[in-house]
């Protein structure tokens, strides 16, 4: 047999090797099964993700290579930094899972054209919100004058953070919002956020591709589910953690 590999329903937990996903397309691993906590909490520490339009069955893929970022490695450019020094925006965790996923899911904006296609559909929603109930989903808020404006999602296991997806209303607000959850994961001693696959908006924030061989071994070593899945609150003293941070001129780069 070769893949893509049909899921069983039953055996939530049992996914085919990672080597051996297509190359063409990218990363296709399996089709069918389940949507539940059980399966997704299976999946990412065996480098696989869920990821499929309105009209196909579930996919799974685990791409190579693969796009990953060390918290402590998250790039500042100036202007990023000087939003950040001037207190611009609000960043909270956690408050507001459900709008966050929401916003991801709306049509983007391509040159000036929107599109109306999306892979967050409503079962994968559904699916998500289960998870951060289950403490392993989180969301990063970004806020303006009391108005949600930009914000991120993903999956906690471990110590490795798996991105999903990001959003913003206003410039720069996803951006913001990045880094304040990478200098946040690098005092919680998080070792990986995994970013899935390559954008020029993840490699301007210090993103960087390694093979599928890396990344898993990376996994076995940081992506262990402990048992321990809470609602997350930012460290009191983030704010000023960030500001430090980004104040070192080893961690400012050029403005693109």
């Amino acid at each position: 047999m070769s893949a893509p590999f049909l899921l069983s329903n039953t055996n939530k937990t049992n996914f085919p090797d990672v080597k051996l996903a297509l190359r063409e397309p990218d990363g296709l691993l399996a089709i069918g099964g389940d949507l539940s906590v059980e399966r997704l909490v299976s999946a990412y520490p065996q480098g696989i993700f869920p990821w499929y339009s309105e009209g196909q069955p579930i996919l799974w893929w685990s791409p190579d290579p693969r796009m990953v970022l060390q918290p402590s490695d998250v790039k500042v450019s100036r202007s990023l930094a000087k939003n950040i020094r001037n207190k611009s925006f609000k960043i909270t965790f956690d408050q507001n899972f459900i709008d966050v996923i929401s916003a991801c899911s709306e049509p983007r904006l391509e040159k000036g054209i929107k599109q109306n296609d999306t892979w967050i559909l409503d079962e994968m929603i559904e699916a998500y919100v289960k998870l951060h109930e289950a403490g392993y989903a989180h969301s990063i808020e970004c806020w303006q004058n009391d108005k949600l404006v930009g914000g991120l999602y993903g999956i906690a296991i471990g110590n490795v953070f798996f991105g999903e997806s990001m959003f913003s209303r206003v410039s720069d607000a996803s951006k913001v919002a990045f880094i304040y959850l990478s200098k946040q994961l690098e005092k919680w001693n998080f070792q990986l956020i995994d970013c899935q696959v390559y954008t020029a908006h993840l490699e301007s924030l210090g993103a960087k591709m390694i093979s599928r061989k890396k990344f898993i071994s990376l996994l076995k070593q940081y992506a262990i589910n402990d048992g321990e899945h809470n609602t997350w609150q930012a460290d009191f003293d983030l704010v000023d953690f960030v500001i430090s941070s980004i104040s070192n001129k080893s961690a400012v780069t050029k403005n693109e």
